[in-house]
C-alpha cells in the first residue's frame, strides 16, 4: 500500500532591501556649516539685508516719482520695525565734553527708524556746543549711529564782569570755570578780550621768554593790552606795534633785569622810551631809550595811566 506524501508550501524568501538614496550636501550647505554663527542667526541677517535693500529701494523710488513724504515715512517705519532702528550710539573723539549731551542730541529724533534719522540735523545740533569744532555722523546698519567728534583745545580763561569762561585760541566759549578750579592757562580780562585771543596768542609768541612770567592780560578800551607779571608789575603796551614793544621789553629785561626789582608799572605806549614807576612815588622814571638799552634818562612827569 503506497503513501502519498504531501509537501507544504515552500517558505517565502525575504524581499530584498531597498537601497536608501544618499543625501547629497551642496557646497553652500558645507560653507554654512563651517561658519562660526548659527543657521538661525545667518538666516536673520540675510532677512535684514534683503528687507533693508528692498526698503531703501522703495523709499528711493517713492522719492524719485514724487510719492508724498508720509508714504515714504511709513515705509521707513516698516524698515524700523524689521530691525533697522537706532539701538546703539558709538561716540569717538570725545575727551572733555559731557557724553550725555551727545547722546541727547543723537536721540532727539521724531522717529528712531534708521532711514528717518536726519544725519545732517544731528551734526548741526552738535556744532552748537562750543566744545565741538566738527562732527561726522553716519549709520551702521542695522541699528547703530556712529558719531566722530573733533573737540576744540582750551587756550585761555576769559574773565568779564566776575564770570570766568574757558575759551579756545579763536575765542570760542567752551564752558564756565569755577573760581576754585581755574586751569593753568593764560588769563585774559575785560570786555572783548575773548575776541582778541588769537591776537593775544600772537603777542605772546613774539617774546616766548616772557610768556611763562605773564600772569594775566587786560584788554583796555577795546584797543590795547596791559600785561600783569607773576612778580606783580604791569606793562602797558601801545595800541600799534605791541609785539615789537614786548620784544623790546624782553631785551631790556635780559640786559638789565627789570622784573622782580620793586617796580610797580612799566609804560611803553611812547615808542621813544620805557617809563617805570615804583610804589609810593608820584614820579615816573624813563629807564631807557629804545635806541640805547643801557642808558638811563632823567625822571619824567606823572604817569597818565
Amino acid at each position: 500500500m503506497s503513501r502519498t506524501i504531501k509537501r507544504g508550501t515552500p517558505p517565502k524568501r525575504p524581499a530584498p532591501r531597498r537601497k536608501q538614496p544618499v543625501k547629497k550636501v551642496s557646497m553652500i550647505d558645507r560653507i554654512v556649516a563651517r561658519l562660526p554663527v548659527s543657521e538661525e542667526t545667518l538666516r536673520r541677517a540675510v532677512t535684514w539685508t534683503i528687507t533693508g535693500i528692498a526698503g531703501a529701494s522703495v523709499v528711493v523710488a517713492a522719492t524719485w516719482i514724487g510719492i508724498p513724504g508720509m508714504i515714504g515715512a511709513a515705509l521707513a517705519e516698516t524698515a524700523g520695525q524689521a530691525g533697522f532702528r537706532v539701538q546703539q550710539i558709538e561716540i569717538t573723539g570725545l575727551k572733555r565734553m559731557d557724553r550725555m549731551s551727545v547722546y541727547a542730541v543723537a536721540l532727539d529724533q521724531q522717529s528712531r527708524a534708521m532711514p528717518l534719522v536726519d544725519l545732517e540735523s544731528v551734526r548741526q545740533n552738535l556744532l552748537r556746543y562750543g566744545w565741538i569744532a566738527d562732527a561726522h555722523v553716519s549709520r551702521r546698519l542695522p541699528d547703530t549711529l556712529l558719531i566722530d567728534i573733533v573737540e576744540r583745545t582750551p587756550a585761555a580763561v576769559w574773565q568779564d564782569r566776575g564770570e570766568l569762561t574757558l575759551i579756545d585760541a579763536q575765542g570760542v566759549l567752551l564752558e564756565p570755570v569755577r573760581p576754585d578750579a581755574i586751569p593753568a592757562l593764560p588769563l585774559v580780562i575785560g570786555p572783548g578780550a575773548d575776541r582778541q585771543e588769537a591776537n593775544y596768542q600772537a603777542l605772546l609768541a613774539a617774546a616766548p621768554a616772557l610768556k611763562p612770567r605773564i600772569k594775566a592780560a587786560t584788554w583796555i578800551g577795546n584797543r590795547r593790552w596791559d600785561l600783569t607779571f607773576e612778580s606783580g608789575e604791569v606793562l602797558a603796551l601801545p595800541e600799534e606795534g605791541a609785539p615789537r614793544a614786548l620784544v623790546r621789553f624782553a631785551e631790556l629785561d635780559g640786559a638789565r633785569p627789570l622784573l622782580g626789582r620793586g617796580w610797580l608799572r612799566f609804560d611803553m605806549r611812547d615808542p621813544a622810551k620805557l617809563v617805570a614807576r615804583k610804589p609810593g612815588i608820584d614820579q615816573n622814571r624813563a629807564l631807557a631809550d629804545p635806541s640805547d638799552a643801557g642808558g638811563v634818562a632823567e625822571p619824567v612827569g606823572v604817569d597818565a595811566g
